[in-house]
């Protein structure tokens, strides 16, 4: 099943890139930002895809990367606070066009380098890190991703992700904790709650209040008190709030089952380097594998932006500015939901949105995989 509205470059030809430009004109236009704005960072989006912007959706994917399910290098996302318009981020893999993963990590490297110059931010941190997550023959699911906090005036804030298992899984540990060494966070990874593994590590680049260095943890099986019980920071958020969205984000119906499909995932912020505890706690949920459809999930969503004191409506808004499709129709068009608590300011709800332009994934034909029963000690 094809996602829908279309796009199509000047040709009449629907391309990766007019289609994806389109999308973010379209979400930004609900999120608040300027005709101006949005036009510039469309521009910004078919820069950083690069030849792949201009590629025919009629053709396969460029490459299969695990940034979306139907493999487009393209994420939206919009992070809520109470009273206050949505921030509105892209995630995008700037190499992947690219017919191996070294090539595909310098290209994004250069794409970061690019907007480095072009908005006169240092790029000495991701420099520092490189020979453990560029090396020649790298290893993993990815090279580099980057991310774009669409800011009002045209100037994006800049994250990149980088692949703890470059150099293999069995070391992605070791990179994680001499990642942060570097940095100058050197009591930093012992701080860090027991996890299944580490898909990510992020840095915050350029114009940012507090750039962090953050590290992504995956839980398998994970359950609504282990999820309460994530978080090193020393203010950080009480267990029965983390497990309050748990809860509303899954619906297990079971206070004792756990993700038995995808896994969630915690997020660990740190922005000051003489203390070893993170500033910053965030979990994910991967909503579209714990629903029938795109319909409970929107519901879902509404329920969590509800509690926290959010405005839903939005929500709906930019569901609507992505696809012409029913809700029913498939699911995954809602990825993930997250919480986010940072220190000294209100807890941020994010709904990752998928932008679909290959497939939609058909919605489920029975119920959601059951919970995984965890073993009373």
């Amino acid at each position: 099943m094809r996602a829908a509205p279309t796009a199509a470059d000047p040709r009449g030809t629907p391309t990766l890139g007019s289609f994806t430009g389109g999308q973010l004109r379209r979400l930004g236009s609900v999120a608040g930002l300027s005709r101006a704005d949005v036009e510039t960072y469309a521009q910004v989006l078919t820069d950083a895809l690069g030849p792949v912007a201009q590629r025919p959706l009629s053709l396969a994917p460029p490459t299969r990367t695990f940034l979306s399910d139907d493999h487009t290098p393209v994420e939206f996302s919009l992070s809520f606070r109470p009273d206050a318009a949505p921030a509105m981020r892209v995630l995008v893999e700037p190499g992947c066009g690219a017919t191996s993963l070294a090539h595909n990590g310098r290209a994004g490297l250069e794409a970061i380098r690019t907007m480095a110059r072009r908005w006169h931010f240092a790029t000495d941190a991701l420099d520092e890190l490189r020979d453990l997550f560029l090396p020649p023959a790298p290893r993993g699911p990815l090279a580099l991703w980057c991310a774009l906090e669409l800011r009002p005036g045209g100037v994006p804030a800049v994250k990149v992700y980088l692949n703890p298992a470059a150099g293999g899984e069995e070391r992605s540990a070791a990179t994680v904790r001499e990642a942060l060494h570097r940095l100058g966070y050197r009591r930093a990874f012992d701080s860090l709650p027991q996890g299944s593994g580490y898909p990510f590590l992020a840095l915050d680049l350029g114009d940012w209040a507090e750039p962090r260095a953050k590290v992504y943890l995956r839980h398998d099986n994970l359950t609504a008190g282990q999820a309460g019980r994530l978080s090193r920071m020393e203010s950080g958020p009480v267990p029965t709030a983390v497990e309050g969205f748990f809860r509303t984000a899954v619906d297990l119906g079971s206070d004792t089952g756990g993700l038995g499909g995808r896994p969630g995932q915690s997020c660990h912020s740190f922005t000051d380097l003489g203390t070893e505890r993170p500033s910053g706690f965030t979990l994910y949920i991967p909503v579209r594998d714990y629903v029938r459809h795109d319909g409970e999930a929107l519901a879902r969503a509404s329920r969590v932006l509800h509690d926290h004191g959010m405005d839903a409506s939005v929500l709906d808004r930019a569901l609507a500015a992505l696809t012409e499709r029913r809700l029913e129709d498939g699911v995954g068009l809602i990825a993930y939901l997250a919480l986010a608590h940072q220190r000294d300011q209100p807890p941020r709800v994010t709904a990752y949105l998928s932008s679909e332009a290959y497939a939609v994934r058909p919605p489920a034909v029975e119920t959601v995989r059951e919970p995984v029963p965890v073993p009373v000690a």
